[in-house]
């Protein structure tokens, strides 16, 4: 088994998806507060978590994935399987 991603690389995914500086995602990063984090980003957002870490994300667990910290926790409880 892997070691779980550290919480400052699944940022710096989140950060180069949306085009954000990565240490400006704080813990209340999301759709509302993320500039240009719609649904087409999101979507690109996933792919790119799936590719970097190495997981697959099923449709309701793409819809928990509503905020940095929520996609951090998604990230390490998919890698522990």
């Amino acid at each position: 088994m892997t070691a779980p991603a550290a919480p400052e690389d699944i940022r710096r995914v989140v950060g180069d998806v949306l085009g954000v500086d990565p240490s400006a995602l704080g813990p209340d990063a999301s759709p509302e507060t993320v500039p240009g984090w719609d649904s087409v980003q999101h979507l690109s957002l996933i792919i790119a978590l799936e590719q970097e870490f190495s997981v697959r994300f099923a449709p309701e667990e793409i819809e928990e994935a509503v905020s940095l910290p929520a996609i951090v926790e998604l990230v390490h409880r998919k890698q522990r399987r």
